[in-house]
């Protein structure tokens, strides 16, 4: 009578290992990018696929040469090998975390991804935004640590890159935790496959979108559509920009450029004269920082990697707003998902049930508690007087409950023979019960079909003495 079922209930064992091997999946994702640099994994790299991309919309065929995928992905069958990995030190010495390295590579601890990541989750943490997009998303680490913000109520992430995303998504799919604990808000994940310097209205109106180590893929031809696409027509409310910092590279054995697909890296002066010209343009104010702090003796070349955090202008900002109906959705949906949330009445019912059911048998505890300890000071013969004066049913509040006033002026709960009864306003009182319910009317009725109430529905009863259901 006192039970409620869980969403998952079922397939709950099934769910739970899919749940496990998602999650070794993710780690040893982890571990592979801690260990290879973006010149030495084994993927398609960024550019060539956003040319592919442009011949696509040009309606041509993408003909593309294949040496420099097959290149890397030697490159990485080879770097397995800690000899090959010492001669091949000046690719792997961004954002690798090799174990084995010579005192000349630079380390970073965490690996430099992870401080760039970083950076924008403290960035969420600071300013709570609603919408964020992350354009250029690639193995969406960066969406995975943002999922876990409890402001964000949409999540979006670009890429050119299908079958990563695809391959990827898995990480951003509830788990059997985010049914058993609901967030209070709704949360919804989307990736799209698509370009950063296509329009899609579907980005219109977000708080923040990151562009992480992304504008130095881009052609000369895409680098002048960026700013249009990003600042002119989606003209979020913030933009985080990352970018390689040239100045650094000289600290790097034999580094041009730190990967084979970078178009260009600029040094500080070139990327902050950029950024300021696309602010003007554009009614935004840009600030610059950076992770990656360089080796003592050469703190002259900055940080490894440059940041500029982009604000619009607040009198420009009430008209963000732009209908979505009249905007092209030119990307392709390639995974969605909705998480569970307090919003939704049957995670809101589960949520209340719990606590309610929770608190009735913690009263009932302590009730009986009391009583015992009643029984056993008549037993031992303690003269009449001492101890508490008050009757049995009203010395006990409920265990692991923060009252207040309001709590206090609510009916208390009383026995009736067998029976124990809590009343629906004392319940209503506290605290979680209240922020989860509007009303009492509105408790009686998500929990009317998990637990006994009395005939006028005014109070929640059980057994004084069903032991069983305190497990």
């Amino acid at each position: 009578m006192h039970c409620l079922r869980s969403p998952l209930s079922g397939g709950c064992f099934a769910y739970s290992l899919f749940a496990l091997s998602r999650t070794l999946l993710f780690h040893l994702d982890e571990l592979l990018t801690e260990r290879a640099d973006e010149g030495v994994s084994p993927k398609e790299p960024r550019g060539q696929e956003m040319r592919k991309q442009k011949l696509k919309r040009q309606g041509k065929e993408a003909e593309l040469p294949q040496s420099q995928e097959i290149l890397t992905e030697e490159i990485w069958c080879k770097a397995q090998d800690s000899a090959f990995l010492r001669s091949f030190q000046c690719a792997s010495v961004v954002d690798g975390n090799f174990e084995e390295v010579t005192s000349t590579v630079i380390k970073f601890k965490p690996p430099l991804y992870r401080q760039r990541y970083q950076f924008v989750k403290d960035l969420v943490d600071q300013h709570e935004p609603k919408k964020v997009a992350d354009l250029g998303c690639g193995d969406t680490s960066l969406l995975w640590m943002l999922k876990f913000h409890k402001c964000l109520e949409l999540l979006v992430g670009v890429d050119t890159n299908e079958d990563k995303l695809r391959r990827k998504e898995y990480k951003l799919s509830p788990l059997v935790g985010d049914y058993l604990k609901p967030r209070e808000r709704t949360l919804t994940v989307t990736l799209y496959h698509g370009s950063a310097v296509e329009r899609d209205s579907r980005l219109l109106g977000f708080d923040l979108i990151t562009c992480i180590e992304l504008i130095e893929h881009l052609d000369s031809e895409d680098l002048a559509t960026f700013p249009e696409v990003v600042f002119g027509f989606l003209s979020p409310a913030m933009i985080v920009i990352t970018t390689p910092n040239s100045e650094f590279n000289p600290l790097f054995p034999a580094v041009t450029l730190r990967d084979s697909d970078h178009k260009f890296e600029w040094n500080r002066m070139q990327f902050q004269t950029w950024a300021l010209d696309v602010a003007n343009l554009y009614d935004y104010s840009v600030e610059f920082t950076g992770v990656g702090d360089p080796p003592a003796g050469a703190e002259k070349v900055g940080y490894c990697t440059q940041i500029g955090i982009f604000r619009k202008n607040m009198a420009k900002a009430a008209e963000l707003c732009v209908p979505e109906e009249h905007g092209e959705h030119v990307y392709k949906v390639v995974f969605t998902a909705t998480y569970p949330s307090l919003q939704q009445k049957k995670y809101r019912q589960y949520a209340v049930v719990n606590e309610v059911i929770s608190q009735v048998y913690d009263m009932r505890r302590n009730l009986l508690e009391s009583l015992k300890l009643q029984d056993d000071k008549d037993f031992a013969g303690v003269p009449e007087g001492t101890g508490t004066s008050e009757a049995p049913c009203q010395c006990f509040q409920p265990v692991l409950t923060q009252l207040n006033a309001n709590m206090e002026k609510t009916p208390k709960p009383f026995c009736v023979g067998n029976v124990f009864y809590v009343p629906l306003e004392r319940l209503f009182s506290l605290p979680k019960v209240q922020h989860l319910c509007i009303n009492v009317e509105m408790l009686k009725t998500l929990i009317a079909d998990a637990v006994m109430l009395n005939s006028d529905g005014s109070a929640v009863m059980v057994d004084i003495h069903d032991e069983g259901s305190d497990d």
